[in-house]
């Protein structure tokens, strides 16, 4: 990893389709519990997807629920939370050294598709258009409307990177605190893509949509049977600061960010492609000063398609061979794909493990395919392990986006 100060996770806020803060998120992954369930969106009908139900009004008012976007009141969620939960003392601070720095995987559909059903009413007439349709659709908007909803003057941007999003916004925060442009980072990834008909209707016409007659088990990587995505919504947003400052006020530290990388496979715009992603996890345990055998637990990326997870499993073999110390999850089996949000959510949903050494299992494979057949494949109830110090966390996206984060065990 390149110099420069050591930069850690102090506060979690997450809103997921099984769970409103860390603690709910990690027993029921402990307990096999999935989030996903009936979903019904107009145009497309009837589906499956995983369906966020935190209080929308814990931070919000009703105005400005009306006002802001979906994907902007998780991300105001999961920051407050987030806030609360890193024990900072939030009025102290001087919010122009704050940041915001959220990962997505498009923002603007959501509202596009509502306006244009909206005005259908009236005969196409632009007159009944939403003023607040342009603030609502740039990009930008689910980290600004953080920024209005917690009064932070500092920097504030979205990290467009399609499903590898989650990360890159953590190593975006990470990066600008090492720079020195502010003293606290709030970052990770938010997604309200089950509100877009357009997510479901483009994952159906490439036979890459999940179905299946129980919505509990619809999402199910690695298993011979999985036939495609289960579409989610969701957020994770982590408040990350410079290890000193983090001592210096007696913070709780859940781990810290040991090393990272992004690549592009520039073969395709759907298909993965092995080689570019073992590239990538290859190159982020070198940043991290450490070998394969350093890493105690992968959390795939895994998305339930038939060639995504053979492709992801064959890259995640060429690196760790039969490495008996390192544990491979799945996160995505519990609650489908939060899209730009992944990452970020399923790092969070594996942070306790550096508390009690527990790995949480993948449900829903019941016949292993053996292209998927990992050792250490973590699938049939959790796993106590002797040592877990270790996590790296994949996620890769559309057009051959890859990014792989590591966070470890504090040590002084």
């Amino acid at each position: 990893m390149e110099p420069g100060a050591r930069i850690v996770i102090t506060g979690v806020g997450l809103a997921s389709p099984n769970g409103d803060n860390l603690a709910e998120f990690r027993s029921n992954l402990l307990a096999g519990v999935s989030g996903v369930e009936p979903y019904s969106i107009r145009y497309f009908g009837d589906t499956v997807a995983g369906v966020c139900h935190f209080n929308t009004k814990k931070y919000q008012t009703r105005k400005e629920l009306r006002v802001g976007t979906r994907a902007g009141s998780i991300a105001i969620y999961c920051s407050n939370e987030a806030v609360q939960d890193s024990g900072l003392p939030w009025a102290e601070l001087d919010s122009s050294r704050t940041g915001v720095y959220l990962g997505i995987t498009e923002h603007g559909n959501v509202e596009t598709e509502g306006e244009i059903h909206e005005i259908r009413k009236y005969d196409d007439n632009i007159r009944y258009w939403s003023h607040y349709h342009n603030p609502r659709t740039v990009a930008n908007n689910p980290a600004g409307e953080v920024t209005i909803n917690l009064k932070i003057t500092g920097p504030h941007y979205t990290v467009g990177a399609a499903c590898a999003a989650g990360n890159l916004g953590i190593v975006q925060g990470c990066q600008q605190l090492r720079l020195g442009e502010v003293d606290l980072a709030l970052a990770g990834g938010v997604s309200e893509s089950i509100r877009t008909f357009g997510i479901f209707a483009g994952f159906n016409s490439q036979n890459a949509l999940a179905v299946h007659e129980d919505p509990t088990r619809a999402s199910r990587p690695f298993d011979k049977a999985r036939n495609g995505i289960v579409v989610s919504e969701g957020g994770a947003v982590f408040t990350l600061e410079r290890l000193e400052d983090a001592q210096a006020r007696g913070a709780k530290i859940y781990g810290e960010i040991a090393g990272y990388a992004a690549n592009s496979d520039a073969m395709d715009m759907v298909l993965p492609f092995q080689e570019r992603q073992a590239e990538c996890i290859r190159k982020a345990i070198q940043r991290a000063g450490m070998e394969p055998g350093d890493i105690h637990l992968v959390n795939t990326h895994a998305t339930g398609t038939p060639a995504g997870d053979v492709q992801e499993c064959a890259a995640i073999r060429s690196v760790f061979g039969d490495s008996p110390q390192t544990y491979v999850n799945n996160t995505k089996s519990f609650i489908g794909h939060a899209m730009g949000a992944a990452g970020a959510l399923e790092l969070a949903g594996n942070l306790p493990s550096f508390d009690d050494l527990i790995v949480h299992h993948t449900i829903n494979v019941d016949d292993l395919d053996p292209e998927c057949a990992l050792p250490n494949l973590v699938h049939e109830a959790p796993v106590q392990a002797e040592k877990l110090d270790t996590i790296l966390n994949n996620s890769f996206g559309m057009l051959g986006i890859n990014s792989v984060l590591i966070v470890k065990r504090v040590q002084s």
